[in-house]
Formats: structure tokens, C-alpha cells, sequence
């Protein structure tokens, strides 16, 4: 056989094989015509004629040298690609010679031609099932060799071979490798189309305790579910895992499978994807998968390739017939992570204490891989190093917007410095945010909460009346942590459906234990409420979703805060579960006199009238209140193309006072009375 140009070493690995298939095909063409029986059939030359057949063997005889090497289609197996395929799927002497046979139209065209006139049908250039049994010196009638290319036989199952005419006979059934296979044995590394966009980079960083699921994997077994907890990452631990028992990660992405998939053929796909790059299926999250029924999980569970399962719930039986060995996927402990922070940042802040500015995120490394990302493309916009600014942006835009359809999401933009409240309260909300910074050393490291299905959630409570800064505080807390505040929508968690609420409660702290953020609960004794005595159904629903609530916080792993007007009406079961409860008084004339201060602001033009002492002495208000009297103040005197006097300040408290239900007495408002006329 001429050889072609060369095109690399794979294709010299498959040049010994291909010339050993071509002696095959020149011995049967010369077998055909020895018996057939009308060699000047006048119609012969509507097929092939035999000088055009002379000519296509003569023009590939091969030479010496090669027909001596070349005696048996594996002659040239025994390295490069080629042999690797034999291993990694397992194929026996006899699959190699069909997988050639059906190969060989696909590297060489005048194999076309040839097939064409063995077959008798010039239109039919394919080995057929019978052709590829008799090239390789089998009995038509040998069901071993058949079943070779039958479900069951790896060539078949695992898509190296494609046994098309499914309605013809089965000898005539014609037998075509995929281009992703043929490419493979050229050298080209790149994905089959129709799993690509499935495909994902997995973290090559050594986290977690990889090394027992790397010796089950070098024992032999095959399935494998690792359950992530926050922060967890299946995926790194499954790299980490097969990188040291000699294998590649093929790192699946089970969110892009769209219904119009076949899990079974999605999944002989990924197995021959996995067994071209000498790799084991790592995918997730395979409760995705699930949703499809468990029949789409048992394709991927079930194939003969090493598979890692990865998801946040339990394992499921029915996913496959064989148990998998399953793991627990922990977060990277805080070391690990300042130094995954370290290593994906790349040398871009080196003025930055990673430790205490990433304590409190928990994320996966990929997420971590992204979100320095993010921070470097920021800092690249600025112009400067990375800031800790520019990693607390990039670490909160690894937010699921799942939390968003169930809460309003708000970006802080206040201070401890915007704050006025008795150094007590703020003693106790500092205390509370070094709760949350520090709680994956405490609470993870430490294991200072063991036992019990406990989280490692903060939960506080915020007792106070309205507008004493409650939700600000929580809004300042985020902020301090480089947080979002999501602040829970009640209209859409209550409803009057039994069990409904629980639901929407349960959709609320999943999401919010997987996204970096505080979560608000504000007027939270509508839900949190006292459980009562049962007199009726109603009393005992109402009481299980009471309950519910407690056996939900305790295993809570996120940031919540719960504010309240009337702490009296909380359930005392709650209390035990808080870590903290901080207490908002009423502010007294000194912090009343701030916040007037305060709200008024600095950009705001002021009179030379205003006394805000007298505003602080006289009326004993909030800084809700306050803060609304300001923005009223401030319209009226906009209206009248003024700075703020003392008029449009009393006018707006006046205003204030009858939304409170309030009467505006004279001996409330002084000397100060007559600007109400």
C-alpha cells in the first residue's frame, strides 16, 4: 500500500495496521473472482471493473519490508494510540481487526471502492458486518465473533463502532467509526460536539481528603457519590482523587442537560470520552439529573467507566443497582482556602491580608477560581493591585440568583460610622460580626459545635422597636463583611395552605446556605411565632410550622438575622437557638441629637434658624422617624426654593405626628408651635 504523507507518529502507529487490512482486502478480491460465476457479466462494469480493481491494488501494493510486518491487523498495536485504546476499553485481538476494518474508508478512499465492489454495490462503500467477520478471517456463522458487534460487546457499547441499517439483515448491516474515534487516532484531543458543552474545567488543587476515595479507585470500583456541603467541592476531590490513581477528570456539568438529551446516549458519549483521554466521569449535580427520573441517573451510575457523582442530598438506591462508596465533600479548611485565595490571586495583592478578608466567604474553589478572577479584570479597570474591595465584589458576584426570587437583595451602603446607637448595642453587633468572619475556624476547625445535625450557621435576633435601627444594623453587618443583605419577602413565604408556608421557608434557607450573604427576616414574629395550646387543626398546623422553623434553624449553615418589634411574641424554644440577641433601645436626647445631625446630612443647605437641640429635647422619636421628618424637611423646602428652617422641619414633624396617630401639642412644640398657623 503507498503510504499517504505522513501526518505524525499516531498516524505511523496506524500505517503497519492499515497495510496488514489492505493485504486482507487484495486476498479477498482475488478470492471473489476465483469463484464467481459470470466473471463477463456485460453489467459487471455498472459495480467495478476489474482492470479499475487491478489498478487500485497495484497502486496500493505494499512492499516488502511492510507485507512482512504487517501479517496480522494488530502488527502495529502494540504502541501509540492504538494500543492505549485496546487498554482503556478493553478490547480483545478481534475488536482491533473490526475496528480497523471499519476504520480504513475513513483514512484511505480507494478502501471505499474496494468495499463497494466486495460488497457487490458500488453504492454501499462501508464494511458490512459479513465483509469485516470475513476480512478478519472469521466464519460468518461463528456467534462469538458476531456478538462482537452486538449490544454487549465493547465496540458497540461504548460507541467505537456504529452498526447502522438497523432493518437490514444482519451480515448486510453496514459498520462506520465515529469521527470523534477516528479524529482520536490522529492525534486530535478535541471533544466529541455533542458533549462539549457539557463539559467542565475541574479545580486541579489537592483540598480535602482525597486519598481514600484514590485507593478505592486503584482497587477497582467503578461509582462513587461525593455529598458537598457548603463550600465543598466534589469536583477538586474527585480530580485529586483520580489524578493519583493514573487517571484524567472528565468534569461534567449535569445543570446544561436539557431535556431534549437521551441520558442513555448522553452517557455512552461521556464513557467514550472518558476512555479516549484515560479519564474518569466526574459529574454534578446529579440531583439535577435526577429530576429526570432515576432512570437518567442509573445511564451515567451504571457505565464501565470509573464515575463520580456529586450533589448536595442524600444518595438515592434507586440511582443504580450497586451501592456507590460515598463521601462527604467538607469545606476547605481556612488554611486551604487563604492559600487557594493565595494561588488563584497569583501575586496580584500582595499587600492584602487574604486571611481576614476572605474568613467569612465560603466558597468552592472554582467559585474562588472565578471570583479572583473577577477581582483581577476589576483591579485591572482601576488601574492599581487588587483591593479588598475588588475581592468582595468578586466573591459576592458568585451568588446563585435562586435567593433573589425569594428575597430583595440590597447592596449595603452604610457604615458603623453611619450608626448612632449606646455603645452596648454596638459592642454586641461588632461581637456579632466577628461571630460570622470567624465561624468556619470556630465552628469548622474547632468543631466547637459537634454532634446533633447542628449547622454552622449565626443566627441573632434584633429586639427593638421600629426605627430604632434595626435593619440598618443588619444592612451595616453585610457591608462589614463584604456581604449582600437579603432581606425575605414575607408575602411570599406565608401562605394560607397547610404546609405551604414550610415549604417556601425550606426553598429560603437552601438557597441562603449556598450564597454568601445575611439573610433578614424583618417583623419576624408573623412567622417565628409562640406556639399556643391545641384547641383546633388550626392550632396544631400552626404549631408544626412553629416547629418546623426550630428544627430548621438548628441545621441551618448561613447568616440570618431575625428582627422583631415585639420580642414578647417570639417562641422562648427560639431563644436557645440564637447566638445572639441584641436589644435597640430608644435613643435619648444626646443620640437624638445625632441623628438629627446625622439625617439632615452634609449636602443638604440648612438655615441659619434651625435648633436641632431644641428638635432633640422636644420630641422623643426614633431615627426612623427621624430620618423621614429629614426627607420630608427637605422636599418642602426644595418646593419653596429655600434652605431648610425651622418651619419646614416643624411642618414635617407635625406630619410625622399624625402618622403615628399623634396630637401636636402646644407643650410639645414650644416656642415653635405658631409655625404650624
Amino acid at each position: 500500500m503507498d503510504a499517504p504523507p505522513s501526518r505524525g507518529e499516531d498516524l505511523a502507529d496506524l500505517l503497519g495496521p492499515l497495510a496488514a487490512v489492505w493485504t486482507r482486502v487484495a486476498a479477498t478480491v482475488a478470492s471473489r473472482r476465483a469463484d464467481d460465476p459470470a466473471p463477463d457479466d456485460p453489467f459487471r462494469g455498472l459495480y467495478l471493473s476489474d482492470e479499475h480493481v487491478d489498478r487500485l491494488l497495484v497502486h496500493g501494493r505494499t512492499t516488502g519490508e511492510e507485507a512482512a510486518g504487517a501479517d496480522a491487523a494488530g502488527a502495529g498495536a502494540s504502541s501509540g494510540r492504538l494500543a492505549a485504546l485496546r487498554v482503556a476499553f478493553g478490547l480483545e485481538a478481534l475488536d482491533l481487526e473490526l475496528l480497523l476494518v471499519a476504520l480504513a474508508p475513513d483514512l484511505d478512499s480507494r478502501f471505499e471502492r474496494l468495499y463497494g465492489y466486495l460488497n457487490d454495490d458500488v453504492t454501499r462503500r462501508r464494511a458490512s458486518i459479513g465483509l469485516a467477520l470475513e476480512l478478519a478471517g472469521r466464519q460468518l456463522a461463528d456467534a462469538a465473533a458476531r456478538g462482537r458487534l452486538q449490544p454487549g460487546g465493547p465496540l458497540v457499547d461504548r460507541a467505537l463502532v456504529l452498526v447502522e441499517d438497523p432493518q437490514r439483515p444482519f451480515l448486510s448491516r453496514s459498520l462506520r467509526v465515529p469521527d470523534r474515534v477516528t479524529q482520536h487516532l490522529l492525534g486530535d484531543a478535541r471533544p466529541d460536539p455533542a458533549v462539549a458543552a457539557l463539559l467542565v474545567e475541574v479545580p486541579d488543587v489537592p483540598l480535602g481528603e482525597w486519598a481514600p476515595l484514590a485507593a478505592a479507585l486503584r482497587r477497582g470500583v467503578r461509582l462513587a457519590y461525593l455529598r458537598e456541603q457548603p463550600g465543598g467541592s466534589g469536583r477538586a476531590l474527585a480530580a485529586a482523587a483520580l489524578g493519583a490513581a493514573g487517571l484524567g477528570a472528565l468534569g461534567v456539568d449535569l445543570g446544561r442537560v436539557g431535556d431534549d438529551h437521551d441520558p442513555a446516549a448522553l452517557a455512552r458519549l461521556l464513557a467514550r470520552e472518558a476512555g479516549l483521554g484515560r479519564a474518569g466521569i466526574v459529574a454534578g449535580p446529579v440531583e439535577v439529573l435526577a429530576e429526570q427520573g432515576a432512570t437518567a441517573v442509573r445511564a451515567l451510575a451504571e457505565l464501565p467507566a470509573p464515575v463520580v457523582l456529586t450533589g448536595r442530598r442524600g444518595w438515592d438506591p434507586g440511582w443504580a443497582r450497586a451501592a456507590p462508596l460515598a463521601l462527604d465533600v467538607r469545606p476547605p479548611a481556612t488554611e486551604e482556602r487563604v492559600r487557594l485565595w493565595a494561588v488563584t490571586l497569583d501575586g496580584a495583592a500582595p499587600e492584602l491580608d487574604l486571611e481576614a478578608e476572605t474568613a467569612q466567604f465560603v466558597l468552592a474553589p472554582e467559585q474562588v477560581a472565578r471570583a479572583a478572577a473577577a477581582a483581577r479584570l476589576a483591579a485591572g479597570l482601576d488601574g492599581g493591585e487588587v483591593t479588598a474591595e475588588h475581592v468582595r465584589a468578586g466573591a459576592r458576584a458568585q451568588n446563585a440568583a435562586g435567593l433573589e426570587r425569594l428575597a430583595r437583595r440590597i447592596r449595603p451602603a452604610v457604615g458603623w460610622d453611619d450608626l448612632v446607637l449606646p455603645q452596648r448595642t454596638l459592642v454586641e453587633l461588632r461581637e456579632l460580626a466577628a461571630r460570622a468572619r470567624h465561624r468556619d475556624l470556630v465552628l469548622g476547625d474547632w468543631a466547637m459545635r459537634p454532634g446533633g445535625g447542628r449547622g454552622r450557621g449565626v443566627i441573632a435576633l434584633f429586639a427593638g422597636d421600629s426605627g430604632t435601627g434595626k435593619t440598618m444594623s443588619a444592612e451595616v453587618i453585610a457591608g462589614h463583611l463584604g456581604l449582600d443583605l437579603y432581606t425575605v419577602n414575607l408575602a411570599t413565604v406565608v401562605d394560607k395552605y397547610v404546609g405551604e408556608t414550610e415549604k417556601n421557608l425550606e426553598r429560603i434557607f437552601a438557597e441562603a446556605a449556598h450564597v454568601n450573604g445575611v439573610l433578614l427576616f424583618d417583623e419576624a414574629d408573623a412567622i417565628f411565632g409562640r406556639r399556643s395550646e391545641v384547641r383546633d387543626a388550626h392550632d396544631r398546623y400552626a404549631n408544626i410550622e412553629s416547629a418546623y422553623l426550630l428544627q430548621r434553624m438548628e441545621s441551618f449553615d448561613g447568616l440570618a438575622v431575625l428582627a422583631t418589634n415585639l420580642r414578647a411574641n417570639l417562641d422562648e424554644a427560639f431563644t436557645r437557638r440564637l447566638d445572639a440577641i441584641v436589644e435597640f433601645p430608644m435613643p435619648d436626647q444626646a443620640e437624638r441629637l445625632r441623628l438629627w445631625d446625622r439625617c439632615l446630612g452634609a449636602g443638604l443647605p440648612r438655615a441659619g434658624d434651625l435648633d436641632l437641640e431644641f428638635c432633640a429635647a422636644a420630641f422623643e422619636l426614633p431615627g426612623g422617624s427621624i430620618r423621614s421628618i429629614a426627607v420630608t424637611a427637605a422636599y418642602l423646602a426644595a418646593d419653596a426654593g429655600r434652605p431648610v428652617g425651622m418651619v419646614d422641619l416643624i411642618h414635617a414633624v407635625h406630619r410625622e405626628y399624625r402618622k403615628l396617630g399623634r396630637l401636636s401639642l402646644e407643650a410639645e412644640f414650644g416656642r415653635y408651635h405658631h409655625l404650624l398657623a
